[in-house]
């Protein structure tokens, strides 16, 4: 080999160990979830184990979420749609399918819960199933007695759909999730229509309803009733079953003397899986399928549950779950409460113009 070979020789191999430095350097994952939906140690850990640059952003809604992958590059590698919306956005083409050779874990998973899923999910192709649970309403005990009495209606939608109640209620403040497809079907249900109608008439039946109410509701958020709740800045919430247990939590660790309790409601509920998904334009997929390995390792997703108040599809880390969560029927539903639950289904373009619309027309309060 003579000198200029050598140089040659020696420039590609500086080039290589450069183009190397700059990969490993390079290894990093965009994690698009819900806000407040996750242990902070899990994602904190799992960066500081692999060395992958971790990006973590919340959002608040369904709807903002589809909106982001609906454009066709979110900027995201892992995003975390509720079982409804995944279906819709399996259809619509965003997400890429899963490779399983990539996930030994998930052996962990309840195959009675992942057959459920399948009615968004067909062969649980796209998505990983993360929590799952209810929409309930939470509440603070002594306000909600000072309102309405010692026989105030906790275990029932009465509490919030009878106006008379809300009346009452809304001194101390009353707030509710800014989402038409968590709390039109509610209203729906409650009227005891099809909570996944389709028929104008339904919706106007709702709106009626829900305008009724609408000078007692304080707001519509998905996401502030959880701290509000726990500083004892509103007495009632409509809002996902684990949101109060972990802000009950909250509430008590700071010591502020207000209590969060929850129900679910005597006449049913929804039921809903929130799971991780791999948008087609993912840069990452790699990082992504290393990331979902880990969350489906038992002792990794039961401190989650314990943190978060939310059950888990992950058969091997329930018996690892705090008993004051598996124990509870108002966050683990038993059979017999699961037989009042129903499933919020993906409308078609048509309906969900109708719903929205509706939507908009509540809010506003005209």
């Amino acid at each position: 080999m003579n000198k200029t070979q050598r140089l040659i020789v020696s420039a590609l191999c500086g080039a290589a160990l450069l183009a190397g430095v700059a990969h490993a350097a390079e290894r990093q994952l965009r994690v698009y979830n819900w806000a407040d939906y996750i242990l902070p140690s899990v994602p904190k850990d799992f960066a500081r184990n692999t060395g992958i640059k971790l990006t973590w952003d919340t959002f608040e809604t369904n709807e903002s979420l589809e909106a982001k992958l609906l454009t066709g590059n979110s900027g995201y590698d892992l995003v975390v749609p509720s079982n409804q919306f995944l279906q819709t956005q399996i259809k619509a083409g965003v997400f890429q399918k899963l490779d399983k050779s990539k996930l030994p874990n998930w052996q962990h998973l309840d195959p009675a819960l992942l057959k459920l899923l399948e009615a968004n999910d067909p062969g649980n192709q796209y998505g990983v199933p993360y929590l799952y649970g209810t929409v309930l309403i939470g509440y603070n005990p002594d306000k909600v007695k000072a309102a309405l009495g010692a026989d105030a209606p906790v275990d029932s939608w009465e509490l919030v759909f009878n106006p008379q109640n809300m009346a009452k209620l809304k001194s101390c403040g009353v707030a509710m999730l800014d989402s038409p497809s968590e709390i039109l079907p509610l209203a729906l249900h409650y009227l005891g229509l099809d909570p996944n109608s389709t028929e104008a008439k339904d919706y106007e039946k709702a709106t009626e309803l829900m305008l009724k109410i609408r000078p007692y509701v304080a707001y519509f958020h998905s996401a502030k009733y959880m701290t509000d709740i726990a500083n004892g800045d509103i007495c009632v919430a409509i809002g996902y079953s684990g949101s109060f247990y972990q802000f009950a939590n909250r509430a008590k660790e700071a010591g502020n003397g207000v209590v969060v309790k929850w129900k679910l409601p005597k006449e049913g509920a929804p039921i809903w899986f929130d799971t991780f998904a791999i948008p087609k334009s993912a840069s990452n997929v790699a990082e992504a399928h290393e990331f979902l390995n880990n969350l489906l390792e038992p002792k990794v997703i039961a401190p989650i549950s314990d943190f978060l108040g939310y059950p888990n599809p992950n058969k091997d880390s329930m018996p690892m779950v705090s008993k004051e969560i598996s124990d509870d029927p108002d966050l683990t539903p038993t059979a017999e409460a699961q037989k009042k639950l129903y499933v919020v289904q993906p409308l078609s373009q048509k309906a969900e113009r109708m719903r929205t619309r509706a939507w908009t027309k509540i809010k506003t309060g005209e």
